[in-house]
């Protein structure tokens, strides 16, 4: 069923322009709630509002809340691309991915468009001619780059405007030879900016350039007979050549490379960037991503590409992401120097592997933090995922469990686990009505059909692994009611209590994890889950029974006034003990007819036994 818009957006529609452009859409106060780029404007926009039923819970809620719309014609989807992330940053909506504090990491600044440059950190970015390098999310990384900087070059530290601004004397740095005072002419403009030079280089991280220089540098020192000019450029070359041991950490036909890595756990990712240059890494970046519950992974991808990577002050010659990205041609049109590459097997595979498991490292750090730490040590959803050979991780897992008492009271049970998390709402029971006696695999058979059968009715997400209690038996009932729905494609698993063996369809020897595994440890927990909630309602339809039973017995307490005493007390214990005036107060009741209902219920007392013979 379609929400129909808003009056002002109703009145808008037929008259926007069919041209490429960003939308606003706004509450009734006026505050932007998403920020989109179109192709054709008319045709996105009036797609929130069409007759098909809108993707997904996050799409519905916003549509519910739009009252207006506002729309930017640009000349492109390129040029959209581009202002779409601009006004996300700017608005921040609510209904956007949220790139967590993608406005607070700190730069390096060097000032090149001042005669004089200085180099300073700052946490703003301005187009006034200054390069900037980062952003670091590392700030240890940022102060090492730093102290770098003050221990090879002799780059200014005061913030005279010069040369409109000079001082009478040089400052403390010039004597402990931190600084050559250019300040007082005691070093030329031309020789300050060669230095300068060299510090974009070692920032850019081309040390071995800045390594060819200064050695150059040294020996026409030496040459020319200044002695003191070649022993300073020597120490600075050897500071140098150890800064750059350490960072040979991937040879790759050398070459300048930025590689994104990604990990998703439920509404949480994080995209953490490699920097390569001249085939040395360098550096590793990364942003928090939020906000993504119902986005998939290629458009979370491509927005940070969008709004954090394509503004960065440099990018690299080659581009390497993990997995196809949406609006790819756009990005591309947008970095037309830069090269994307989706590699799928070699050296440049092997750096994705790399990024992917920074991030996974990035994300389990995070959720250390806010969740159980032995929990999250070793994220067992990636180790389940690498154990049983499945191609996606198993975010989504449910489990099935049975549970019986002498063939009465079958009743089975679901439990869903999100991300090695029980997620309570999406537990399900069930009355096994279809088979006689004591029947499991039958019992499974019916309990998956009728679980998966409403699944699919009310178009409701599928989880990404079916767990069962139990052996081959129970695992091929399952497969079998699975593949009676068409749903045979999800992958299925069975956990064998006795010896903790894992039975994989396709499978003729089961999977033994090893006892310490945390892979395991979330199996078992998820079975142990199920067979509680199982045994817990098993344990629920017994006590019912039973009181239904007695009270059956009892003369005027009829199906309303039992099913009252029920909700209200639970059992016939529960009756007993609930006394006159409590009985009294439910519908149906009085105190007359409460004081003969304990009269029935209350335990028959036996009489002497006969004295037995012999």
């Amino acid at each position: 069923m379609s929400i129909e818009p808003a009056e002002q957006i109703a009145l808008k529609l037929p008259h926007l322009p069919e041209s490429p452009g960003v939308y606003l859409f706004k509450d009734a106060t006026g505050q932007v709630l998403y920020v989109g780029k179109a192709k054709r404007l008319r045709s996105r926009v009036r797609s929130y509002f069409g007759a098909d039923p809108l993707a997904n819970a996050k799409t519905r809620v916003l549509v519910r809340q739009i009252s207006d719309v506002e729309t930017i014609v640009l000349p492109t989807e390129a040029h959209a691309l581009v202002l779409e992330a601009n006004l996300i940053k700017e608005y921040r909506p609510r209904f956007n991915i949220a790139l967590r504090d993608d406005k607070s990491y700190p730069y390096i600044k060097v000032t090149i468009n001042e005669p004089f440059p200085r180099v300073y950190v700052t946490r703003r970015l301005i187009d006034d001619g200054g390069r900037y390098f980062g952003p670091y999310t590392d700030v240890g990384a940022m102060r090492r780059a730093l102290n770098v900087v003050k221990r090879i070059f002799t780059v200014r530290s005061c913030n005279y405007d010069m040369p409109k601004e000079m001082p009478e004397r040089a400052c403390l740095d010039y004597h402990i030879g931190r600084c050559k005072a250019p300040c007082i002419l005691l070093q030329s403009q031309l020789e300050y900016r060669e230095m300068i030079d060299e510090v974009v280089l070692y920032l850019e991280g081309r040390t071995a350039e800045v390594t060819r220089r200064v050695r150059q540098r040294m020996d026409d020192a030496a040459q020319n007979m200044d002695f003191e000019r070649a022993g300073e450029l020597r120490d600075a070359l050897l500071h140098l050549q150890r800064l750059e041991e350490p960072t040979v950490v991937v040879e790759l036909e050398g070459g300048d490379r930025d590689v994104l890595g990604y990990a998703r756990d439920g509404e949480d990712a994080v995209v953490a960037m490699l920097r390569i240059r001249g085939g040395k890494l360098l550096a590793r970046e990364h942003q928090f991503v939020e906000n993504i519950e119902h986005e998939e992974d290629d458009a979370v991808l491509a927005a940070y590409i969008a709004r954090t990577y394509i503004p960065l002050p440099e990018h690299a010659r080659e581009l390497l992401i993990p997995f196809e990205i949406c609006d790819r041609e756009l990005i591309e049109e947008t970095l037309p120097r830069t090269t994307i590459w989706m590699p799928q097997r070699g050296p440049r595979r092997q750096l994705i592997e790399l990024a992917d498991q920074n991030a996974r490292h990035l994300l389990e750090e995070q959720k250390t933090a806010s969740f159980e730490a032995d929990e999250r040590a070793v994220d067992p959803v990636y180790e389940l995922q690498r154990e049983l050979g499945l191609q996606t991780v198993p975010r989504a897992m449910i489990c099935f469990d049975i549970s019986t008492t002498q063939g009465t009271d079958t009743v089975a049970s679901c439990v869903w686990f999100e991300n090695g998390r029980p997620k309570r709402a999406e537990y399900r029971k069930f009355k096994i009505k279809t088979v006689e006696g004591t029947d499991d695999f039958a019992s499974m058979r019916e309990v998956v059909t009728r679980y998966f059968t409403r699944r699919l009715d009310e178009q409701k997400p599928l989880p990404d692994l079916v767990v069962v209690d139990g052996g081959k038996g129970q695992l091929s009932s399952v497969r079998e009611a699975l593949e009676a729905v068409n749903l045979s494609r999800l992958p299925t698993i069975s956990l064998a209590k006795r010896e903790e063996e894992i039975f994989v369809p396709g499978r003729s020897e089961s999977l033994r994890l090893s006892k310490r595994s945390p892979a395991l440890r979330m199996l078992q927990r998820m079975r142990d889950e199920a067979h509680r909630f199982a045994i817990t309602y098993n344990r629920k339809r017994r006590s019912m029974r039973t009181v239904t039973s007695e009270l059956l017995k009892i003369k005027g307490v009829g199906p309303e006034k039992r099913r009252a005493l029920l909700n209200a007390f639970g059992s016939v214990q529960g009756v007993r003990d609930a006394g006159v005036e409590a009985i009294a107060q439910l519908p149906g009741f009085s105190m007359a007819s409460a004081q003969r209902l304990l009269a029935a219920l209350a335990p028959q007392t036996e009489s002497p036994a006969a004295p037995g013979k012999g």
